[in-house]
């Protein structure tokens, strides 16, 4: 998966592509018309897993903004990830009949991920992850960073696409301020936050980071009602909606049995995340076409070993998410999850 940002403190690279050869750096380059990587129909390939919620944003924008056309993928599979240091990470299917959706590398016909890391930089010590932009023509990564693709992806391509999707902006100027608190909080407590209690190393640790994730959902819930939907800021779908949706997806089917995220569920406290999150499955082109729970649920369950040993995958929930969008939110209650300890917190986030 891919982290956020590049390490506090750390100077950014400045090569053509951003990338420090030889080191544990990210790839930061951009697509721009006068740059090293213009805008080209066919020229980048995208890297990417249908179980991890950073890869799911990258390929969110892929198909909200037209680009299936423009860039193609290869999928690696769910499991095995390797070792508690990465390694030897994601693997792709032998075929593409091994195990359904995963893809072979389309590219090279590598058998795992890092091959594809070392055909850009052979002295490379990082992590393998999932979304990476691959460019043919320079034969290198352009960008492994999901919050620099989420952005980029929305208008890079502007000049290649027709207008109806040209125009489309998950950052539009008058919100960008709000989009940016909300994903800076969202990003610490949520969608980062399930992993921190999922993966807790004693119970103290567990305790702190679960209660700051329920704050959070706590918020959001409130948020849809009191902005009027269908999006979590109103009318317009932004980048927040992305951030939510890859969270919230996996949230049920997921974090609330293999993280221990259970002082409440997506489905039965959360009424309007719940019918939120309805709307977007089964009503919003993309996002039900970019989600696949059988990666989603056997990724966490068969390649978290420390976490569930004997790699037993759960058959619940069922159904993964539900049907029945509610278009007018004054007939949907407003839950939340009323734990003291919640409550206090998620009165510490930004009104």
């Amino acid at each position: 998966m891919s982290t956020e940002h590049s390490a506090p403190g750390r100077p950014r690279p400045t090569t053509v592509t951003e990338h420090l050869a030889g080191t544990s750096e990210s790839w930061h380059g951009k697509i721009t018309p006068d740059g090293p990587f213009p805008p080209q129909r066919g020229r980048y390939h995208m890297y990417i897993g249908l179980f991890c919620p950073f890869a799911h944003r990258a390929n969110l924008v892929r198909h909200l903004k037209g680009l299936t056309e423009v860039i193609d993928i290869s999928v690696v599979k769910p499991y095995p990830k390797g070792d508690e240091h990465g390694w030897p990470g994601w693997r792709f299917p032998a075929s593409d009949d091994e195990y359904p959706e995963a893809t072979v590398d389309r590219l090279f016909g590598s058998k795992f991920l890092h091959e594809v890391y070392f055909k850009a930089d052979p002295e490379y010590k990082g992590r393998y992850t999932v979304p990476a932009l691959w460019d043919r023509e320079t034969s290198t990564i352009v960008n492994n960073e999901s919050a620099e693709l989420l952005r980029d992806l929305q208008t890079c391509f502007n000049t290649l696409l027709p207008p109806e999707y040209a125009k489309v902006t998950l950052y539009p100027e008058h919100l960008r301020h709000k989009i940016d608190e909300v994903s800076d909080w969202m990003q610490t407590y949520l969608n980062t936050g399930v992993y921190k209690a999922g993966f807790a190393p004693s119970q103290e640790e567990y305790d702190k980071n679960v209660v700051p994730v329920f704050a959070a959902l706590n918020k959001l819930e409130n948020m849809v009602k009191e902005n009027g939907g269908p999006y979590i800021l109103g009318e317009e779908l932004t980048e927040v909606d992305i951030r939510a949706y890859a969270t919230l997806i996996r949230f049920d089917t997921v974090y609330v049995q293999h993280f221990k995220c259970n002082l409440g569920t997506i489905r039965h406290d959360y009424p309007q995340l719940n019918n939120y999150l309805k709307n977007l499955y089964w009503n919003v082109p993309g996002f039900k076409e970019t989600t696949d729970f059988r990666h989603i649920k056997e990724n966490y369950t068969k390649s978290h070993h420390d976490v569930n040993p004997k790699a037993i995958t759960p058959m619940g929930p069922f159904p993964h998410i539900e049907e029945g969008y509610e278009r007018d939110l004054s007939k949907v209650r407003i839950g939340g999850v009323s734990m003291q300890e919640v409550v206090e917190w998620e009165r510490k986030l930004p009104a």
